[in-house]
């Protein structure tokens, strides 16, 4: 039977930190950037955590 692959998608967009959650970046930071306000575009910079609905997923897809 072959190894599982990492999904290579999740590999690039999450990162695990050193408790186990799951990093991500924002959206809506890419283009059209024009339209939306300092703040708004200020607060899309930082990271974010995945939903702890979602972790179990994307753990799976980074480490199968």
């Amino acid at each position: 039977m072959p190894k599982m692959k990492t999904n290579a998608g999740a590999k690039k967009r999450f990162h695990l930190t050193a408790t186990g959650r799951v990093k991500r970046r924002k959206a809506f930071r890419s283009h059209i950037l024009s339209t939306k306000t300092r703040k708004r575009k200020r607060q899309l910079r930082k990271g974010g955590l995945v939903s702890v609905a979602d972790e179990k997923h994307i753990r799976m897809m980074l480490h199968p």
